[in-house]
């Protein structure tokens, strides 16, 4: 099952594995330790980002090692910034407004 990297992202404890995986890859193991939730509860918000694509996951020998691939977040990043071009258009008029009436 394709999932939607927005629904990845919507959860707080998936962006902080994201987060805590960014720059290094750690074993599915050691992710757990640092949240504290279940070891099961862990390995399926793995899952889902797994599924999302933003995580790629490599076996070495016993363990399984996680790491981001945060290319996917781009969609997350594209789509945001359409909603920053509007809100600056509107800031800049209700500015301009303000401007004009202190200058009246």
């Amino acid at each position: 099952m394709q999932r939607d990297v927005f629904q990845a992202i919507a959860d707080p404890t998936r962006r902080e594995i994201i987060d805590l995986i960014a720059n290094q890859s750690l074993p599915v193991n050691e992710v757990a330790d640092h949240f504290e939730i279940s070891r099961p509860a862990i390995s399926k918000h793995i899952k889902i980002l797994d599924e999302c694509g933003l995580v790629v996951i490599q076996k070495k020998g016993r363990k399984r090692y996680c790491r981001a691939d945060v290319r996917k977040l781009k969609r997350v990043s594209d789509w945001a910034s359409k909603y920053q071009k509007f809100w600056t258009q509107k800031l800049d008029a209700l500015e301009a407004l303000l401007d004009e009436e202190n200058n009246t």
